[in-house]
């Protein structure tokens, strides 16, 4: 149903009344498609409130937190949809025709429109998500739009310490959803079950061989949870002796043994008060202090060392690991009753090599980076780029990264050939493999060939389409524009008899 408000545009009365006609018309007409094709919509009105949005923009309410359509209806946008400039547009009367969006629903491309009436007043603003899943071609975009935002908040960061701000505003996200590059089936589902677990208040545990991204998406689940404008607190417990752990965790105070500062010492715990707790590398805690972990998670207290008063704290806690926590505990090495506390959300963060599709991407977007950084990478051939889809990636794309670090510094030549790419790859270690060559094609089948002309091209379109969808991960729109038609043409191949009547 479309929201009740004049479409109309401002017609000169000087035009010829079919002009006229045409234009509102084409007003209709164009809200009407955009409605029809788009993602979702959303409309808010002279007072930033939201108004109306349509059917495809509701199923986005639970990742934003909303279990109801009236709950969201009526409130601000800025106070609804997080990083909007839905108002900016109401304020200047100026449209942002694209721009990408990043909030705790996602990643979106969107265009925002002003609406005025016919005194040219701004009375609303009509938002409309154009991409929700932006595909592999857009990667490179959002990349380099994450690295900006990144910088941005580095700068903030910086200006504040300068102007005495503390610690507490360095402890903040680096990493958004954005950052997470990747339009696979498997990352997009590593992200849909980071971005619902970032509205919960349970301990996520994320389970991963090391370099899939983990800190990342512990950064990013912060930067779109509740907690975000608290701190957020890193400790990898591998990096910290056994002895020091205890401190570290819970704190200090003044004088407690030989050696201790004189002002004492604040744990992480407390640091990270109000906001989140990160704790890389779980599986390396030692047992003694997994019972005081446990205790510290359920009473939402610490004692610091030295002292005889409980200390309350309120933070999320965020576990990572790459060892098999299920193993470590039938070893007898990591308690169970602690294992059962962390393990609420559990998240698998799928290695390399089980989201190839995503090499091409990750490798514009970490040679971005290295660009950045002061390092030229140089371009890749189609043929070199098969080659690292084909590897096993052991160490994933901290690996990755590795290797086109090798390359930019090995190879001369501002482009690099499977050959020298073969070089680089068997210096650094690799177990060598090769890419599948294609299949050689069968010999013609003469009774194939007799079948009717009509019945050969449905086949060969059916075939095309099972493989966009495939590389869309089953989006309909991006497979549509993948090949090429329009998303209702897509729709009538997909359900030949229904169209033909057979």
């Amino acid at each position: 149903m479309s929201p009740t408000f004049n479409t109309e545009p401002m017609v000169d009365s000087s035009l010829p009344r079919d002009a006229a006609s045409i234009l509102e018309l084409a007003a209709r007409s164009m809200f009407d498609l955009f409605a029809g094709a788009s993602e979702g919509m959303i409309l808010v009105d002279r007072h930033a409130r939201v108004v109306w949005i349509n059917d495809q923009y509701r199923r986005f309410l639970p990742a934003l937190g909303f279990a109801s359509e009236e709950d969201f209806i009526g409130s601000p946008v800025s106070s609804v949809v997080q990083n909007t400039q839905m108002d900016q547009v109401l304020k200047t009367g100026r449209p942002i025709l694209i721009d990408l969006l990043t909030n705790r629903a996602g990643t979106f491309v969107v265009s925002r429109i002003p609406l005025r009436d016919d005194a040219g007043e701004v009375i609303g603003v009509l938002g409309i998500v154009l991409f929700d899943q932006p595909t592999t071609n857009l990667q490179p975009l959002i990349a380099k739009f994450a690295r900006l935002q990144q910088d941005l908040d580095d700068a903030r960061r910086e200006l504040a310490a300068q102007r005495g701000a503390g610690p507490r505003a360095e402890r903040q996200s680096r990493y958004t959803f954005a950052s997470f590059v990747g339009a696979s089936p498997a990352a997009m589902e590593v992200k849909r079950q980071a971005r619902r677990a970032a509205q919960s208040r349970s301990p996520v545990l994320l389970l991963g061989e090391t370099g899939t991204g983990k800190e990342l998406l512990a950064h990013a689940i912060h930067a779109v949870s509740p907690r975000a404008r608290g701190p957020l607190v890193s400790v990898n417990i591998a990096a910290v002796p056994d002895t020091l752990l205890e401190a570290e965790f819970f704190g200090v105070t003044p004088g407690a043994y030989t050696g201790a500062e004189r002002k004492g010492r604040v744990g992480k715990f407390k640091l990270a008060d109000g906001g989140t707790l990160f704790l890389d590398e779980i599986g390396d805690m030692p047992l003694g202090l997994q019972a005081k972990l446990l205790r510290a998670l359920q009473e939402g207290e610490i004692e610091p060392l030295g002292s005889n008063e409980l200390v309350p704290f309120d933070a999320r806690l965020i576990a990572a690991t790459s060892r098999d926590l299920s193993a470590l505990v039938a070893a007898g090495t990591f308690r169970e009753d602690l294992y059962y506390r962390l393990n609420v959300l559990p998240i698998r963060v799928p290695p390399l090599r089980e989201r190839r599709s995503d090499i091409s991407a990750l490798v514009d977007a970490l040679c971005e980076d290295m660009a950045h950084r002061g390092t030229h990478p140089p371009e890749l051939t189609e043929s070199a780029l098969a080659l690292l889809a084909a590897q096993a990636w052991r160490g994933n794309i901290r690996e990755l990264r590795n290797v086109l670090e090798q390359a930019a510094l090995r190879v001369d030549s501002d482009r690099l050939d499977a050959a020298q790419m073969e070089a680089v790859l068997r210096d650094s270690g690799l177990a060598l493999i090769q890419p599948a060559l294609p299949p050689e094609p069968s010999p013609p089948d003469a009774g194939a060939l007799l079948r009717p002309l009509a019945e050969q091209v449905t086949e060969l379109e059916q075939r095309a389409i099972a493989a966009a969808m495939k590389t869309t991960g089953g989006n309909k729109l991006a497979t549509a524009r993948l090949l090429g038609i329009s998303r209702a043409k897509l729709y009538e191949r997909l359900n030949p008899t229904k169209t033909h009547g057979a």
